[in-house]
Parts: C-alpha cells; sequence; structure tokens
C-alpha cells in the first residue's frame, strides 16, 4: 500500500493564469500582517497577536451580517433577517471560545512583552465598538477616541446614525400592528437605548399569544440569544483578563478587570428581559 496519494489528473497545477487559493485570500498579506514587537522576540507574542487579529476578522463579519439585518427588517423581511442572527450566533460562540487558547498565556509569559505593547489595547477596537452602537449601546463621546482613524470613525459615525437592529425591529413591529410607543418609534436614534415599561406590555402579548405571533416570538428569542452569547463573551473576555494581570490597569488606561465588570450590567434590548417578569402574571 502507497504512503502517498497521486495527484488526480484534473487539479489545477499551473496558476500563471488561474487565480490560486493564495490569490484569492490575500493570504501573504495576512500571513505577513504579524509583527511582534518584544525585544528580543517572545515565543507567547505571536499568539497574543493571532488572537485578537482573528477576532477583528470575526467582528467584522458580525458587523456585515448585523447591517444586513437591518435593511432586511426595514424590509419587512424577517426571514433572511432571522437567517443572519442565526450566523451572528454562530460566530459569537466562535469569539466565546477564543478565549480558552489566549487563557493558555499565563501571567509571567505576557509580562515578559506586555510592555512592549504601549498604550494599545483592545478597549480601542472601532470594530467592536461599532457592534455595540450597531445593537443600540451607542455613545457619541466614543468618537474621539478614533480622531486619527478616519475610516475608523466614518463606520462610527455611520453606526451611530442608523437604527439599531433593535429599534429596525421595534419599527417592523409597528408595521405588523404590534402597539410600539409612538415616543420609542421616534426617538433619537443616536442616544444609546433606554429601557421603555411602555414596551413590556407589548411582548407580553407576543409571549403569551405566541401561537399567533410565532415568528415574531421567534424574533425575540433569538435576540435575547444574542445578547446572551454577548455577555457570555464579555465574561470569559473579564476572567481570561482576571486570570492573565489579575487586577493591574489596562494598557489603553482603563481600570482593567473593574471596566470590564462594569460592561457586564450592560444589556441592549431590556425589555426582552423585563418581560420574563410578567408572562403568566394575571393583568
Amino acid at each position: 500500500m502507497s504512503a502517498q496519494r497521486p495527484l488526480e489528473n484534473g487539479i489545477v497545477r499551473d496558476f500563471k493564469v488561474n487565480l490560486s487559493y493564495g490569490e484569492y485570500l490575500h493570504l501573504a498579506e495576512i500571513l505577513g500582517g504579524q509583527h511582534p514587537v518584544s525585544v528580543p522576540e517572545h515565543h507567547d507574542e505571536l499568539l497574543f497577536i493571532v488572537q485578537h487579529q482573528t477576532s477583528e476578522l470575526w467582528l467584522k463579519l458580525i458587523i456585515h451580517e448585523l447591517r444586513a439585518v437591518q435593511v432586511w427588517l426595514a424590509k419587512d423581511e424577517l426571514r433572511p433577517a432571522l437567517k443572519g442572527l442565526a450566523r451572528v450566533k454562530h460566530i459569537q460562540r466562535t469569539l466565546t471560545e477564543q478565549w480558552s487558547v489566549l487563557a493558555t498565556l499565563t501571567p509571567t509569559e505576557y509580562a515578559q512583552f506586555r510592555s512592549f505593547l504601549g498604550t494599545s489595547s483592545g478597549f480601542q477596537s472601532y470594530q467592536y465598538r461599532a457592534i455595540e452602537f450597531l445593537l443600540g449601546n451607542k455613545n457619541r463621546h466614543m468618537l474621539s477616541i478614533f480622531d486619527d482613524q478616519p475610516e475608523a470613525r466614518a463606520l462610527l459615525e455611520d453606526a451611530l446614525a442608523s437604527p439599531s437592529v433593535y429599534d429596525e425591529f421595534l419599527h417592523f413591529l409597528a408595521r405588523r400592528g404590534h402597539g410600539v410607543p409612538a415616543s420609542i418609534l421616534e426617538r433619537d436614534v443616536t442616544e444609546a437605548y433606554e429601557y421603555q415599561p411602555d414596551l413590556v406590555p407589548v411582548f407580553q402579548q407576543i409571549y403569551e399569544n405566541a401561537e399567533h405571533n410565532w415568528d415574531v416570538y421567534e424574533a425575540c428569542e433569538e435576540l435575547v440569544d444574542l445578547e446572551e452569547n454577548f455577555q457570555l463573551w464579555r465574561f470569559r473576555h473579564l476572567k481570561t483578563v482576571e486570570r492573565t494581570i489579575g487586577f493591574k490597569r489596562g494598557t489603553g488606561g482603563s481600570s482593567g478587570v473593574g471596566f470590564l465588570k462594569a460592561a457586564l450590567d450592560l444589556t441592549f434590548f431590556p425589555e426582552l428581559y423585563a418581560v420574563r417578569t410578567e408572562i403568566g402574571v394575571p393583568h
């Protein structure tokens, strides 16, 4: 029995004209984009760079999908919007699991190259910030951090000025005949979304009559899944930072673990959680 598998006759071998795998994916640029800054170069810095670069690629895809979800909802096309949310959920799970790889970096190993990072920090990830904006957690004060990155600032300004995914969903519900208060539909979308108690009865009616509202009922649960996944990602981030640097300040100037803990109190879709207390309670 041969230990080698012969190449089939039809396999393309000449790439002087044909498009190759590496060219299509621009692998030369991608694989050449890891530049450790530690001196002497520390073995584990490559892990640190790859972890964050791959995360940024997944964040790019999440932005791509969430923007499509916004468009589908605005066109009253709920099914493809749900497909987009489902894809985002799978990406989120991948991002969360990636923390287990970075967690193999011990405090001693990280300490040997952390000082070379200077003031660079994940806090400065404009794609992460764009996702928070797209989900409704908007903060115009964040824009100034990206004054020296025109493309990043433009992305965030667009996300700030546009209705969030939740805004689009609430408008969709209103067009479907659900009694979303006009004050919510007419709100300033550049501001962070805040809890609206008058919206809870709308969701209560949907949940308690799921058999007549199955598609929007499913959409509500998809949004809850998305937020829960986001919180799990935040928690794994927090625990990875805690086990790697303890309670040191972040390289970007934040309080580190304390700052990340505060983020766990943020919510994108507050009424979808509040309604759970009301379901089954007599009107």
